[in-house]
């Protein structure tokens, strides 16, 4: 236990917690800039399994900020070569890889034998499928999401409400570090407090980080926390789905062009352009699933069609090719 002697001297740690941490699994989705700060304190601290799920691969100009990737990393897969660097870090951790983009479909096998997960991904759409997936199975979710030099992170579902209980509308921009930029240092500290309270869920330490959302403005130098343990669920949330979960008696709307998608999800998608939307009957006996590439056209959208009485709705925000 001499590698875990410091933090072991806590009275709120000691054998007992250290052993809690070793029995604990954890999800985290995404390997990028989070995982690069959060995954090492998790193996340092001696989180005995992380399950990691990325299917992107490490490009120069995502060292700035992932540093746990070097130039000869560049051109590989960012969860195989996590798991590598994690593993000459602490050798007694596990480490399983799911190298592949993951969606609605895949969270029930996924979750199905762990204990936290930490949304890391930095992507509104997986947030929202891995809140709704947490809430219904009660398991915590530490998630975090930096733009610029502003971010926050919060301690959701498990025994408090979720991420749409605090935030039941979705983004009007998808804005992302690839189009608008970040700063490194304020994603590495974004990523060591989801690490933080990770290990303080795990612990169950008290006051417990569920049910809290702490604001960090690396600009004005302003830190806000709140609590929202009494926030209420949304009674007609719209949830995104992925693929494998279309059926064929969706009506399956197109959102995007044929120049921006020659190639949508399925073969019987109707291709109506958002500003159309208003002018269009939807079928009344079937599911109507939005589909654009973000997210975004598809929450309006679905905004649209659900002030209109519309509720048998979907989301899907497609994947890459």
């Amino acid at each position: 236990m001499d590698r875990y002697q410091r933090q072991m001297m806590l009275p709120e740690i000691g054998t007992a917690g250290q052993q809690k941490l070793a029995d604990a699994r954890v999800l985290v989705v995404g390997a990028g800039g989070l995982g690069a700060t959060l995954l090492p304190q998790l193996v340092g601290a001696g989180v005995g399994f992380i399950r990691l799920c990325d299917d992107d691969q490490v490009a120069l100009h995502n060292l700035h900020r992932q540093t746990l990737f070097t130039m000869q990393d560049i051109g590989h897969g960012k969860a195989a070569r996590a798991q590598q660097a994690l593993l000459q870090r602490n050798p007694e951790v596990q480490i399983e890889v799911v190298p592949r983009a993951i969606g609605a479909s895949d969270l029930p096998h996924l979750l199905a034998d762990i204990d936290l997960v930490i949304d890391a991904a930095d992507n509104f759409a997986v947030t929202y499928q891995l809140s709704d997936a947490c809430l219904a199975t009660q398991i915590p979710l530490i998630s975090a999401s930096v733009l610029g030099r502003q971010g926050y992170v919060g301690g959701f579902c498990g025994s408090v409400p979720s991420y749409r209980a605090v935030f039941p509308r979705l983004p009007t921009s998808a804005a992302n570090c690839n189009t608008a930029g970040v700063m490194g240092p304020a994603v590495a500290t974004l990523g060591a407090m989801q690490a933080q309270m990770a290990l303080s869920a795990l612990l169950q330490l008290q006051p417990s980080p569920l049910g809290s959302v702490i604001n960090c403005d690396f600009i004005n130098w302003h830190f806000r926390a709140f609590r929202f343990d009494g926030a209420e669920e949304p009674e007609h949330a719209v949830p995104f789905i992925d693929e494998p979960l279309l059926t064929a008696d969706d009506c399956i709307i197109e959102l995007r062009g044929e120049e921006e998608a020659p190639v949508s999800v399925a073969n019987n998608v109707m291709r109506i352009l958002p500003q159309a939307i208003a002018d269009w009957q939807p079928p009344q006996d079937r599911r109507i699933v939005l589909v654009c590439a973000s997210g975004i056209r598809a929450a309006q959208a679905a905004s649209e069609l659900a002030e209109r009485g519309f509720t048998r709705l979907a989301m899907l925000a497609a994947r890459r090719p």
